[in-house]
């Protein structure tokens, strides 16, 4: 009887202990939710906006991120100053539970400021020691009255080894106007995505109804990244890049800021960076998209940080006699149909010549409109027979008549999925009705 209970208490243990044993093995359920961390609250107010003025100055900020590629500096900020106000700056950090001492600042005023009263600048901070900083801000002492009082930037373009690297963004310097064009738009971002862009930056003032819809559609779907720019609550932007014409406060919308700003807010994650207008196409002719374009010249050209490119105008004056891309259901979209222009005017080499550029990221600290200012490493003007910009715009050459144009139909090799793929976007954003 005895050797029974032991034998039953025996057999009973091996089986508890066996469930145990094969309960703790199971692999957990990959759908069980994991409790998310909490988010950190922080000690100050950060920044909401892409234009931030600094405190107790007539300057703004725009963005701060981790750049050193130049000794004994380690954060940029971009801004917007005022070019007869400058006076010393000092760098106080968050270094993400405690705030650390200031540094001293270094102020690089652009030279593309066009002399206007304000123009874009770098500030250059170091960083202290044992601080991995998250946020930073201004100020015009060396340490701060009230912390409540100073708006901070969160730091960017910290290494994210996770992080999808792109080969082509668009930077698309502002809308304003009201601008409206959508069929040319909604062409030229498909354009876009036939050569091999992945990402389109635009800096937005202000747009028309319709392509304030388009923009959102083209958002949602990851391929636009909209930058909302209030320039104009803060100053007075000029509408081109005459001072004595074009009165105001800054270039064109700030335009030079925009340029530079994009081409940080991008250089961890793509290699390369187209820098143009809304109505400019970075065109290959020799190849099919610009991936291998690029890497044709890569491997001849290692050391080049910006290739330079013609831009030649599309007079959009005149058109395609045949009408064959008159399309009925683009009948009512508002703006211009790219593939209706194909008359091209030679520039003139004898004057100054447009041009654009594709930049690799990583090798540029300042940029202008035409040219790279501060880069490290080499240019290239790429022969305009290889690659140049379709730039649909009013006549630059306005002596030229019709039949001293050149007919460059390159836009049509690309009809048999533009026009169907334009459709699409179209009806997306709900701007595709009946004729």
């Amino acid at each position: 009887m005895e050797i029974r209970k032991c034998r039953t208490g025996i057999l009973l243990f091996m089986v508890v202990y066996f469930f145990i044993a094969v309960f703790n093995t199971i692999p957990p359920k990959t759908s069980r939710v994991i409790p998310k961390p909490k988010q950190q609250t922080l000690p100050f107010l950060t920044s909401q906006e892409s234009i931030t003025p600094l405190f107790n100055t007539k300057h703004f900020m725009v963005s701060a991120f981790m750049d050193q590629r130049r000794k004994a500096h380690d954060i940029r900020i971009i801004g917007i100053f005022k070019r007869n106000s400058i006076r010393p700056l000092h760098c106080f950090f968050y270094c993400g539970q405690f705030f650390n001492k200031t540094t001293s600042a270094s102020v690089l005023q652009h030279l593309a400021h066009f002399k206007y009263p304000y123009g874009p600048a770098d500030v250059l901070c170091r960083m202290p020691e044992n601080c991995s900083a998250t946020h930073v801000t201004l100020l015009t002492q060396p340490s701060p009255v009230n912390v409540s009082d100073h708006i901070w930037l969160p730091i960017r373009n910290k290494k994210n080894p996770y992080e999808e690297k792109l080969n082509f963004t668009v930077c698309i310097s502002t809308l304003y106007g009201d601008y409206n064009n959508v069929l040319q738009f909604a062409q030229t971002l498909e354009v876009y995505k036939l050569l091999g862009v992945n990402r389109v930056v635009i800096y937005n003032t202000s747009c028309g109804p319709e392509l304030d819809r388009l923009l959102k559609s083209y958002s949602e779907e990851g391929f636009v990244e909209i930058v909302q720019w209030p320039i104009k609550k803060y100053l007075n932007p000029s509408s081109g890049w005459k001072v004595r014409v074009h009165k105001g406060d800054l270039q064109y919308f700030g335009q030079v800021v925009t340029l530079n700003e994009c081409v940080y807010r991008s250089m961890e994650r793509s290699r390369y960076v187209v820098l143009s207008d809304i109505d400019e196409i970075p065109m290959p002719y020799q190849h099919n998209n610009l991936n291998s374009l690029m890497a044709s010249l890569h491997r001849k050209h290692r050391k080049v940080a910006v290739f330079i490119l013609e831009s030649h105008v599309f007079p959009k004056i005149y058109f395609d006699p045949s009408e064959r891309f008159r399309l009925p259901q683009w009948s009512n979209v508002s703006g211009i149909n790219i593939l209706e222009h194909i008359y091209r005017e030679d520039p003139d080499r004898k004057k100054f010549l447009h041009f654009k550029m594709i930049v690799q990221p990583k090798r540029v600290e300042q940029t202008s409109v035409h040219d790279v200012l501060r880069k490290f490493g080499g240019s290239l003007r790429v022969p305009w027979k290889l690659c140049r910009f379709i730039h649909i715009h009013v006549p630059r050459r306005t002596s030229l008549k019709l039949e001293e144009l050149k007919v460059d139909k390159r836009l049509w090799d690309f009809q048999e999925k533009l026009i169907p793929n334009v459709d699409k976007a179209l009806q997306r954003a709900g701007l595709l009705t009946e004729s």
